[in-house]
């Protein structure tokens, strides 16, 4: 709250002359500052440097692996063998042009999102970077804005901080002059300024600032099943390589090159390379498709947690409504002269500085007059929901007005709550302006306050809520509007865009998380909603099993989005909320959030697709490699069989299937989901492939007997991951089943044309075993039938 001295000759729009310490830096004193390093220099980027996109791509373990096997292969076998060295070296050039377009993306929309911090030099206050701002600048603040350095304050105008974000306690701090301002903490209410005390990595919370813009790859149930699954990977690898190593090289009394050769194409195929870099490739393509859209994604896996959210809470004010507001009609009560009341409200709107919608509304509506002069101020809170201010009208009369909602400021039976009821239920806003006697410090100004008029506000609705509303619906995502404004008002408005359900006055719920739950599970629309009600909101939906997302645009948002599993903020909004959200709406438009969902979808239903093509590869390979250890056999393949049938029936159609259109909803446990179909898929494959390899022992026999052998047992892997592909691939659209047959078309053309056959060392010696190859194929596609289906009913995902 703020005292003015009524008597001064004060301008009434600059009331005070800045004293010299509150006027800011002058040009020479930032320009010493930025040479001494006094900058706040703190690097807040969007996404990870171009340096660490490479290291992550190249330097990972089975690039190691994979690497050391290719080096080897270069030295002791034809090229034709080394050919999978080359596939591994395009897989990584691909994951690193993705992931740099994707960070291109990324930093160009997070320069469009950035906060700009008021700064006062030479006496006058401009906006500047925040990696701009040198010790002892003094920044002007108001509600939404974040404090991006530590300071003290050098002015306040009723300023109220929250740095709940910081030390956990709830409740706003009154700051005054002196009093210290921390980095990460926002403005609730009110206004001022502060002087920076700390800049760059001294700040007290500068790794907020630092993280909150950040595009990270970690904490995701995709990417943390796939390292699970990797892990698991590594403890079968190793222990079948070494088996496999001692066995062609040790006990089979072969040439060593071609027993290093099959050693070698044994142990590739266990390593699902291209899962990682096709998981890392989804989601960039998804920044990128995204960005396109002004979505600005500050966490990676923002994408996938939007889609697996069931219930997403909305905002009113700025969400479903546009951020502006018109007042369609003024209400005078009890006989108030409405002339008067006019002035009234043109000097409420010109005694705050940092005004919200409604009150830009009533200064756009209501000119101020230049004779009334403000003496004190109680700027708007959302804990409150009203303001205040003390008048001198210039005449020598002094007067006290509230403005705020009208079922807080009157008695439940007062005769002006029915004709605001009424007015609510048609979806407008009302505000009412009340004359108080009691000083605006009182924490009971409210009580007895006269009613003077009713201000009746208009809200924009966004034309394309409604769209978004019915999209949520139809993918079984609940919608629940929370708002702080009038619960019939907001009723109206949610009813207008086709939200149905029951509307809940939210200081009638209970204050306990599980009846709160059950009050949320039944109701749609809740109004009156205080910010720590917002967050007990979010904190009892998720105590139900529920992963929730909070859109919001307000400074009363801030703390149930960042509590919510996905904060989704718009563009426009404060900087408080900017900060702590996962998805910032650039464009503030809603509609943008089905296609984030969709973008969610299609990385987790596609990654899922794919995680099944590579793990029924490494299943059958290390497999494969067990069979052979135990019956004392050459490996059957050479490096360039498996590199051939991994590139058409898992590199090529997984790179497409990865990144098609994908609806189905997200559902968890991603390894179970994924190693149930893989671990008998790859049971199956192996079984068949060596059953033909044992037959073609025994059928061919004499020179070049082994090349026949591995022949027919190359043919009954093909046929077999085909069918694999196959199931994948469902259900089928045209372009599914053109894939499928272009990969089937490839490995023929290998057969029919004599120099791939003899690149491929694939030639299919005589009629019996080819069709005895393809006998067993067809009966172990059958049996996959078979086996998918009862894992379908008996461990429903």
């Amino acid at each position: 709250m703020t005292h003015i001295d009524a008597g001064a000759d004060l301008d009434p729009v600059h009331p005070t002359t800045l004293p010299v310490a509150a006027s800011g830096l002058t040009a020479a004193e930032v320009a010493e500052r930025v040479a001494r390093g006094q900058v706040n220099d703190v690097p807040v980027r969007s996404s990870r440097s171009t340096v660490e996109i490479v290291r992550a791509n190249v330097f990972t373990r089975f690039n190691a692996i994979i690497g050391v096997l290719w080096v080897i292969m270069l030295i002791v076998a034809p090229i034709q063998d080394s050919l999978f060295g080359f596939v591994i070296l395009a897989n990584t050039g691909i994951g690193i042009i993705q992931e740099w377009r994707a960070k291109k993306t990324l930093d160009s929309l997070a320069v469009i999102g950035e906060a700009r911090p008021t700064v006062r030099r030479d006496g006058v206050a401009s906006e500047v970077a925040t990696s701009d701002i040198v010790l002892d600048d003094v920044m002007e603040i108001g509600p939404g804005d974040k404090a991006v350095v530590d300071g003290v304050c050098v002015e306040t105008d009723g300023l109220e901080i929250d740095e709940s974000l910081l030390t956990g306690e709830a409740d706003p701090v009154v700051k005054r002059p002196g009093d210290q301002v921390m980095s990460g903490s926002f403005v609730v209410a009110g206004g001022g300024a502060f002087r920076a005390t700390k800049v760059g990595r001294e700040a007290y919370a500068v790794q907020l600032a630092e993280e909150a813009s950040r595009f990270t790859l970690v904490h995701s149930e995709l990417r943390s099943g796939i390292s699970t699954i990797l892990k698991y990977v590594t403890w079968m690898m190793v222990p079948t390589a070494i088996g496999l190593i001692i066995s062609q090289l040790f006990v089979k009394d072969n040439d060593l090159k071609d027993s290093v050769a099959r050693t070698v194409g044994g142990i590739v195929p266990m390593v699902p390379e291209g899962l990682v870099l096709l998981t890392s490739v989804a989601f960039a393509i998804g920044v990128i498709r995204l960005g396109r859209k002004q979505c600005l994604v500050q966490e990676l896996p923002a994408i996938e947690g939007l889609a697996r959210v069931d219930t997403v809470c909305l905002d009113k004010t700025g969400t479903l409504t546009e951020g502006g507001m018109d007042v369609t009609e003024l209400r005078p009560l009890q006989g108030a002269d409405e002339s008067y009341v006019r002035d009234v409200l043109g000097a409420l709107g010109e005694s705050d500085p940092r005004p919200n919608a409604s009150l830009q509304a009533i200064i756009d509506a209501y000119p101020d007059l230049e004779n009334w002069h403000c003496t004190e101020s109680l700027p708007f809170s959302s804990a409150r929901k009203y303001s205040g201010a003390s008048f001198n009208e210039g005449n020598g009369e002094t007067s006290t007005w509230l403005l705020g909602a009208p079922d807080v400021l009157l008695a439940p039976d007062d005769p002006a709550l029915a004709e605001t009821e009424r007015l609510n239920e048609q979806g407008l806003r009302v505000l009412l302006l009340a004359r108080t006697v009691r000083d605006l410090d009182d924490p009971e100004v409210g009580r007895g306050a006269l009613p003077t008029a009713l201000v009746v506000l208009e809200q924009r609705l966004r034309p394309d809520a409604a769209d978004t509303l019915r999209y949520f619906a139809e993918q079984d995502v609940r919608a629940k509007v929370i708002s702080g404004d009038n619960a019939v008002s907001v009723g109206a408005v949610a009813s207008k865009l086709g939200l149905t359900g029951t509307t809940v006055d939210a200081r009638r719920l209970p204050a306990e998380q599980d009846g709160m739950a059950r009050a949320l599970d039944g109701g749609t629309v809740f109004g009156r909603v205080t910010p720590q009600q917002k967050r007990d909101m979010v904190g009892a939906l998720q105590s139900h099993g529920h992963t929730v997302a909070m859109t919001g645009d307000g400074v009363n948002d801030v703390l149930a989005l960042k509590d919510a599993d996905i904060g989704v903020a718009m563009g426009s909004g404060s900087e408080a909320t900017r900060a702590v959200a996962q998805i910032v709406l650039l464009n503030n438009s809603f509609a943008t959030l089905p296609s984030v969902v969709a973008e969610g979808r299609r990385v987790i239903g596609n990654i899922t697709r794919v995680a099944t093509l590579f793990l029924v590869k490494t299943v059958y390979s290390v497999l494969l490699a067990v069979l052979v250890v135990c019956w004392q056999v050459e490996y059957p393949f050479l490096p360039r069989h498996l590199t051939l049938l991994s590139t058409l029936t898992i590199g090529v159609p997984a790179f497409f299937l990865a990144l098609a259109p994908n609806k189905e909803r997200a559902r968890p446990h991603f390894v179970r989901r994924v190693m149930r179909y893989s671990i008998p898929g790859g049971v199956v494959a192996a079984t068949a492939t060596f059953t033909t390899y044992l037959i073609a022992r025994h059928h061919y026999t004499g020179s070049g007997a082994l090349d026949a052998e591995t022949s027919a047992a190359t043919l009954t892997l093909f046929l077999v991951s085909m069918w694999v592909l196959a199931i994948i691939a469902r259900p089928y659209t045209w372009w599914r089943i053109a894939l499928v047959a272009a990969m089937g078309a490839g490995f023929l053309l290998v057969l029919v044309v004599p120099w791939l056959q003899d690149f491929f060392a694939l030639k299919l010696v005589g009629v019996t075993m080819p069709w005895i190859a393809v006998g067993i194929a067809g009966v172990a596609a059958v049996a996959l039938e078979v086996v998918w289906r009862v894992v379908d009913r008996r461990f429903p995902a």
